[in-house]
């Protein structure tokens, strides 16, 4: 899952396309807002998005070990990093958009 902060002058949608190319190569076309992960004691907040890819060529980084595309299922078991699987699996499920997780 690309992510970083948003530059001075750069709209939310702005920092998810650029952050997506520098992380995976892959340009990407915002297709929704899905929800806010926001972590009230690090004063972080996550803005997801819903993307496809447009171009690009996958590329790791110093920020990605590995860059594929994946049956979502397989995905969902390969993430075990804090809530990120929880992330997509909320931005997959239309039934709860837009959200907002506080933790």
């Amino acid at each position: 899952m690309p992510g970083g902060q948003v530059e001075e002058g750069e709209s939310l949608k702005e920092a998810a396309i650029r952050e997506a190319k520098e992380e995976t190569g892959i340009d990407i076309e915002i297709l929704k807002f899905c929800g806010v992960f926001q972590n009230v004691g690090d004063s972080i907040c996550n803005t997801l998005f819903l993307a496809r890819p447009v171009g690009g060529t996958f590329a790791t980084s110093s920020e990605s070990l590995e860059v594929n595309f994946f049956p979502v299922q397989q995905a969902l078991e390969m993430v075990t990093w804090k809530n990120f699987r929880q992330r997509i699996e909320n931005c997959l499920n239309e039934n709860i958009q837009p959200f907002y997780v506080e933790f």
